[in-house]
């Protein structure tokens, strides 16, 4: 009995271990940024930084990376989010971020367009990226 508790006590360390956080990577033309703006851009009650107008990206509904950004950085889950989307179009106050397939898409999208706001595993990072938040 006594192995089987460790056992599995190792075992959960090591699943906790190996979870991935998240990277918030951006453009080279947005400023380095805190949370709470980070949040205002996703919630597209602002949509410059400084003087630079950014474009937040989102990872497809349900997918992993988007699951781990709404929970750690929006404090929020993918039904209320949407939800939020939804009304804020119906009333004419904006569209949602735009949304890719994939981690390569998203850096490369975000390398390629000034103001541009992403995020990825932090296991996609490649070097020279700009990093504005990671949890």
């Amino acid at each position: 009995m006594k192995r089987i508790l460790i056992f599995l006590c190792l075992w959960l360390a090591t699943v906790d271990a190996g979870a991935e956080g998240v990277v918030v990577i951006a453009h080279p033309s947005v400023p380095k940024t805190d949370l709470a703006t980070l949040q205002r851009v996703y919630s597209g009650k602002i949509i410059e930084i400084g003087s630079v107008n950014v474009t937040p990206i989102n990872a497809l509904p349900g997918s992993p990376e988007r699951i781990r950004f709404l929970r750690e950085f929006l404090q929020q889950d993918e039904e209320k989010y949407t939800a939020y989307w939804t009304v804020r179009r119906y009333i004419g106050k904006g569209t949602p971020p735009l949304e890719v397939g994939s981690a390569a898409e998203m850096i490369a999208i975000v390398q390629a367009t000034p103001g541009a706001i992403g995020y990825i595993n932090d296991s996609e990072l490649k070097a020279g990226a700009t990093v504005l938040l990671r949890r």
